[in-house]
């Protein structure tokens, strides 16, 4: 089977997962992702064999809802998409909106689901008041029943009896991590506010996360995160500081979106950062220094 992914939307690692998994160790105690939104990073982890034990972590707790029961009840969420995503024919926006109130009254997670397979261009927004306005892509209907089917199947065959669900603030979560974990961080870029995407349901401070960064070094606790970028020499966030002795590296995430959009040609780069423990581990260390040359994708590998 292929990389199963039931949950899209702007900003997933999926695309550079392959990229992301070549600084992975080769024994992990579990795989930890205290931002987790679409969990790219977790599933092609299990797909891999990179890791066999998760928890998975996000302040969104209907986005949380609807992962435990796409893993542990995955015919109930297969049996709800099929019927809401058939009550749309012939009236489609008008139904749109008849969703997202129903999910903004109840945060059930089988309105969600058909939310993010549906808005446009798979960009989550929630207003201040934490209720879901993002609209509906007139273009399209949103994923195929029966595709969704098989990724909802594969996923749950990937991490059923392997995960742990969380809806809880991120400091918490690292403070579940040993030093036989790995964590992978992929927190809202900096300046993201509420409305700003369907994981950012709070703001993140810079300077909080820096000291959780901190805590982890201390701990000898392994992590990689993903936290800045560039799109050409334009970049985005503020550096982190060089005392955390971390090892940035930077992977072409492909054309910008927004420059596509506008016609012009501008490549974005997301910046990926490796513990120091990790970095002095001899096939990781390797791997950090032939970055700029270009790797077969792991995806081709199998």
């Amino acid at each position: 089977m292929k990389i199963p992914h039931p949950i899209p939307y702007q900003g997933s690692k999926r695309n550079l997962a392959a990229d992301i998994l070549r600084f992975f160790p080769q024994k992990i105690g579990r795989l930890i992702e205290p931002f987790a939104g679409s969990a790219a990073i977790t599933i092609a982890s299990a797909y891999f064999f990179k890791a066999d034990k998760f928890i998975v972590n996000d302040i969104n707790e209907p986005l949380i809802n609807l992962w435990d029961k796409i893993v542990n009840e995955p015919q109930a969420v297969i049996s709800d998409y099929h019927h809401i995503w058939n009550g749309q024919l012939g009236n489609e926006e008008e139904y749109y909106y008849q969703i997202r109130d129903s999910f903004n009254q109840t945060k059930e997670p089988k309105y969600l689901l058909f939310l993010l397979a549906k808005c446009v261009k798979a960009a989550v927004r929630y207003n201040t008041e934490g209720n879901f306005n993002q609209s509906p892509d007139k273009r399209r209907k949103g994923r195929l029943p029966e595709n969704m089917r098989n990724d909802i199947l594969n996923v749950s065959h990937l991490l059923k009896g392997k995960v742990s669900f969380y809806s809880s603030d991120y400091e918490k979560i690292l403070d579940m991590a040993t030093e036989k974990d790995l964590v992978y961080m992929d927190p809202p870029y900096q300046g993201t506010a509420k409305n700003g995407g369907f994981r950012y349901m709070e703001d993140l401070d810079h300077d909080n996360f820096v000291i959780s960064i901190y805590k982890l070094n201390k701990r000898n606790i392994p992590f990689i995160l993903s936290y800045d970028g560039r799109t050409d020499n334009k970049t985005y966030g503020v550096e982190l500081p060089k005392e955390l002795n971390l090892h940035k590296i930077e992977i072409d995430a492909g054309r910008s979106s927004i420059a596509t959009l506008h016609s012009r040609n501008e490549r974005t780069y997301e910046s990926v950062y490796i513990s120091d423990n990790l970095a002095s581990i001899p096939h990781i260390n390797k791997q950090i220094k032939s970055v700029s040359i270009k790797q077969p994708s792991l995806f081709d590998l199998v």
